[in-house]
């Protein structure tokens, strides 16, 4: 995905009704050794960090449960698409665990330092609504009789996306992650780095002109 140019945005859904992602397997875990459950779970992490590093725009489509680990994935998603009926939660502390694949950083990005501490600590799980009224997922969606809302709702969401320049879109993503680690000042040169680059772009050539001859652009990613 990462190298194929035809793909314009990404969307991660499951092929199981009622269930998005429930995390790891505690009956396969109990089976390893301290060795092995650290590997397992450093690549985890590593797989985590290689969705949250696509270049072109991610989107959860979260039609049931998201816990542990599976919610560790939504959240390394760019965009989370909730059915109202889903339930959500970094679960590990009600199993001797704490989240390991990049949980206790993204959650505190998302919703902020205080609601990410109260939702680790207590292992809570919460519903679409909830999630959205705290700024977890984008949108929460009443779940349909065919059990794909949030799925339904992410498409409509990724036809959105699909129109705009391709290659401003993924600059847009990189100067956003890129400048949410550092101090603004620094942010600026990442964002005049990133607009540098788009620049000398087809599409912006071709958005110009649209623009003038009043017509929608065609952009090529180019």
């Amino acid at each position: 995905l990462r190298f194929d140019e035809q793909v314009r945005v990404v969307v991660f859904k499951s092929q199981v009704k009622g269930v998005f992602c429930a995390g790891a397997d505690l009956k396969e875990r109990a089976k390893m050794d301290d060795a092995e459950v650290g590997e397992f779970v450093r690549r985890l992490r590593n797989l985590m960090d290689e969705i949250a590093a696509l270049p072109v725009p991610t989107i959860a489509a979260i039609d049931g449960y998201a816990l542990g680990g599976g919610l560790e994935l939504a959240l390394a998603c760019d965009l989370r698409v909730a059915a109202s009926s889903a339930k959500m939660g970094l679960i590990e502390t009600t199993r001797g665990l704490l989240p390991g694949a990049g949980g206790t950083q993204r959650l505190p990005r998302c919703v902020g330092i205080g609601l990410a501490k109260e939702l680790i600590f207590t292992g809570r799980q919460i519903d679409g609504d909830q999630a959205a009224s705290m700024g977890l997922v984008n949108h929460s969606v009443p779940q349909n009789s065919e059990g794909d809302a949030a799925y339904q709702r992410a498409l409509t969401l990724a036809k959105e996306i699909l129109p705009q320049a391709p290659f401003a879109v993924k600059m847009g993503k990189l100067a956003i992650n890129k400048g949410m680690e550092v101090d603004i000042a620094s942010g600026m040169a990442i964002e005049g780095m990133c607009y540098a680059q788009n620049i000398p772009t087809r599409d912006r050539q071709e958005g110009m002109a649209a623009f003038r001859e009043k017509r929608p652009p065609r952009f090529t990613g180019k």
